[in-house]
């Protein structure tokens, strides 16, 4: 389905999502509150304290995120094996892995689906969030934004790569 009429529909569903949360049993990145996703945001920065903060308040999910969105592949896999397979998925998706974006739109997992598209500079998908007003996605899409733009960087810095 192109991302466009996935777009427009996608605020019917997302009405649901938000007043019952029992769409779909799995986590969303709505289910937090303002200020855990402003957290998570300067996590996504680097800034130790709020994963520390994550780590110790009960949101060890939203700390292995931030840190497989870093590529952290341990990370990865500890959202796999602790009940957050939508957020092992949602990193790849990010990183554009077809297979990963297919999973997330198999599963309904629509926002999430969006968002991801959106982390990929998808610009329907920007716009969504800038029309919804859903400012701290938007700020942790920026930042997303520039953690890939860094990573890219990296993988083509002739410095940095490895040898075999």
């Amino acid at each position: 389905m192109p991302l466009y009429k996935f777009i427009s529909i996608l605020h019917f569903q997302l009405k649901k999502c938000y007043l019952c949360k029992k769409v779909n049993t799995m986590t969303c990145l709505t289910d937090y509150d303002v200020k855990l996703l402003v957290a998570f945001d300067e996590s996504l920065k680097g800034k130790r304290v709020f994963t520390d903060f994550f780590m110790n308040n009960g949101f060890p999910e939203l700390a292995a995120l931030s840190a497989a969105i870093h590529s952290d592949t341990d990370a990865l896999q500890w959202l796999l094996d602790n009940g957050y397979p939508e957020f092992a998925v949602l990193s790849n998706a990010i990183d554009g892995e077809e297979h990963a974006i297919k999973w997330l739109i198999d599963n309904r997992l629509d926002f999430l689906s969006v968002f991801a598209a959106a982390c990929r500079q998808d610009d329907e998908a920007i716009k969504w969030f800038a029309e919804h007003n859903l400012l701290a996605f938007i700020s942790i899409i920026r930042t997303i934004h520039d953690i890939l733009r860094f990573q890219s960087w990296d993988s083509s810095d002739i410095h940095k790569r490895r040898r075999s």
